[in-house]
């Protein structure tokens, strides 16, 4: 399983980024996914996840509204199209493998990570 995150970069706030994360060995299409973050000093937290189909996806209440995910599984590729970027925001961006088909809301029962993309939302 390889996930190579890419997009990350300085924004302003306010601001727009749009993650990618490219996916290979296994079966994409088959398993549900979703990006993480962690800030400096501070414990990896969910912000969002997608099922297999992308029919249905789950956000973080600090993302809701500003944040969406979403999948191309013709270009096994996830994406998270970020809006409105506060500083809060500024962290290393993750995106992961689900165990199952079906994501939850609690950000649980992922098994693979990819290196991360840093975001910094500063003026």
């Amino acid at each position: 399983v390889q996930l190579v995150e890419s997009g990350g970069g300085l924004a302003q706030p306010g601001g727009s980024l749009r993650l990618s994360c490219a996916a290979s060995g296994f079966s994409f299409s088959s398993y549900g996914m979703g990006w993480f973050r962690q800030a400096s000093g501070k414990e990896r937290e969910f912000v969002a996840g997608i099922n297999w189909s992308g029919a249905g996806t789950y956000s973080a209440n600090s993302v809701k509204g500003r944040f969406t995910i979403s999948r191309d599984n013709a270009k096994n590729t996830l994406y998270l199209q970020m809006t409105n970027l506060k500083p809060e925001d500024t962290a290393l961006y993750y995106c992961a493998k689900s165990l199952y088909k079906m994501v939850g809301r609690t950000g649980t029962g992922y098994d693979y990570w990819g290196q991360g993309t840093q975001v910094t939302v500063s003026s």
